[in-house]
């Protein structure tokens, strides 16, 4: 069975997606695919969506507030602390270059590693994952090489991977995430907890 799992680093509903399919995948012969679907790429995109970066700031954490309590687990969000940081909500284009690069040196479980330590960067920690510096501590959290991953980063095939993502996105009929497709045909659309993934995966008779 294959999952491929569209996500955005700044996605706090991701956030809780993430774990339910790792655990999901020690548990079956579960093949996840990771895809990234950027909401915002930019500020000039933060202000259309959200009105202004002060506003997105407050609103997504509005959201990070319904995923705490979604997901049960509150030491998770570090919500005052994004609040009360210096710098604008993040868009999620230079992280997801940054999983994209990771994908490429290292494959799928290279992505998710390095999707997941920034994301707790983001959620827990309350860092600026649109800053290259913050990029540059996951980079080394992961024991690559600075230069040539950035170089990497920055490259054209980069870029080239993160548009074949966005088309397949366009052609599933991706307008939200997390979603889920599995075996390229059945679309899950929300973020789903183990037990009703399961089921949803029985019902449909590819567990």
């Amino acid at each position: 069975m294959k999952v491929e799992f569209f996500h955005d680093v700044v996605c706090g509903w991701c956030y809780i997606q993430s774990p339910i399919l790792r655990e999901l995948s020690l548990k079956y012969n579960v093949e996840v695919v990771h895809r990234n679907f950027i909401l915002q790429k930019n500020d000039q995109e933060m202000i259309a969506r959200w009105g202004s970066l002060e506003a997105a700031k407050e609103q997504v954490l509005q959201h990070w507030e319904s995923c705490m309590a979604f997901e049960g687990k509150p030491e998770r969000f570090n919500i005052d602390g994004m609040r009360e940081s210096s710098f604008n909500y993040p868009n999620g284009m230079l992280a997801a270059k940054a999983t994209k690069t990771a994908e490429i040196l290292g494959g799928q479980i290279a992505h998710w590693d390095m999707f997941d330590a920034l994301q707790k960067f983001h959620l827990q920690d309350s860092k600026n994952v649109s800053d290259i510096n913050v990029i540059k501590e996951a980079i080394n959290s992961q024991s690559y090489d600075e230069k040539k991953f950035i170089e990497l980063m920055n490259s054209e095939q980069v870029n080239s991977e993160l548009s074949k993502d966005a088309l397949m996105a366009f052609n599933y009929g991706v307008k939200s995430i997390p979603t889920l497709v599995v075996n390229n045909e059945h679309i899950i659309r929300s973020t789903t907890k183990l037990p009703v993934l399961m089921k949803i995966l029985s019902d449909l008779e590819v567990l």
